[in-house]
């Protein structure tokens, strides 16, 4: 049974990962603007945290340079881990793959490299909030994660938008520059569009999740 950490802050949370299970621990890092939270958060409990983000090789240009904006301001290199290539992915797959099946498209792009990047380790954390949509509205801030067979911190699983673009004024933290033309979430160019909430993720097909977190 997971411990209850229901009662603890973010920074609380990401203290107790680190005490639990660094060094056999990692981060997932989007460049989202939860990304940019999290980070920053758990760079100040573990400045020596592995860092990983999921390079589907059609994330947008704001996405790449939010990347190497943060990794200029904490002199940190992120760990890539990486689906097939464009080419790669139509000579396998078929064009369009993102079009034609996208739970495979996500499969192959995000899914599979996130096997590679967890590998080693016994927790990793992600950017999740119980607001963001009515499938995480039960986001716990620890638990067992049964797909990846270890343990997942949510540290801002109970923090509102305005509570993390608070945080990122307060400090001055690089954020993708994508948010201010109206994307709430961001992920592959060919599945995103500006919309409040997920509404934006693989708008009109029916999907939620790309496979990542259920």
């Amino acid at each position: 049974m997971a411990p209850d950490l229901e009662h603890l802050d973010a920074a609380g949370v990401l203290e107790y990962a680190v005490e639990r299970f660094h060094p056999r621990l990692t981060v997932a890092c989007s460049f989202q603007k939860e990304a940019s939270v999290v980070l920053d958060l758990m760079l100040r409990a573990a400045p020596d945290a592995r860092v990983f983000t999921l390079d589907t090789h059609v994330l947008f240009p704001e996405t790449y340079e939010t990347w190497k904006r943060v990794e200029a301001r904490y002199g940190i290199e992120v760990a890539v881990f990486q689906g097939p290539s464009l080419g790669r992915q139509a000579a396998q797959h078929g064009d369009r793959l993102w079009d034609r099946d996208p739970d495979a498209c996500c499969e192959k792009r995000k899914v599979e490299p996130l096997q590679r990047a967890l590998a080693g380790t016994d927790a990793w954390v992600a950017g999740l909030r119980r607001d963001q949509s009515p499938s995480r509205a039960s986001t716990p801030k620890l638990a067992w994660d049964a797909r990846h067979e270890r343990w997942k911190f949510n540290p801002l699983a109970d923090w509102s938008d305005e509570a993390v673009w608070d945080y990122i004024a307060e400090h001055d933290l690089p954020y993708n520059r994508l948010h201010d033309q109206g994307y709430a979430t961001i992920g592959c160019t060919h599945c995103t569009v500006p919309g409040e909430g997920r509404e934006g993720r693989w708008a009109g097909t029916g999907k939620t999740e790309c496979g990542l977190h259920g």
